[in-house]
């Protein structure tokens, strides 16, 4: 069972989808944990990447460093949850 507090964070990473990347919520909404992203989604590309990082910092009030983004974390919707909650959770 999730916590209400991760439960929030996974429907903000959503939001952020939809309006950082122009993608449909419907679309975004069937995502699971291997939905692939970086990629697999045309509208995220290296450049969408920074934008897409910068409102998930703004959002949730957290600092993502440089050396903490890499493939691994981008490339599927729960290997990018599991990172942002990481961060937002203490």
């Amino acid at each position: 069972m999730l916590s209400q507090d991760a439960a929030i964070i996974e429907t903000t990473l959503r939001s952020v989808l939809t309006d950082a990347l122009g993608i449909a919520p419907a679309r975004v909404a069937t995502f699971v944990e291997t939905t692939p992203l970086f990629g697999a989604l045309p509208e995220l590309d290296s450049m969408a990447v920074a934008g897409l990082l910068t409102e998930i910092e703004d959002r949730l009030g957290i600092v993502i460093e440089d050396d903490e983004v890499d493939g691994e974390m981008m490339e599927t919707f729960g290997s990018l949850l599991h990172f942002v909650r990481n961060k937002a959770l203490p």
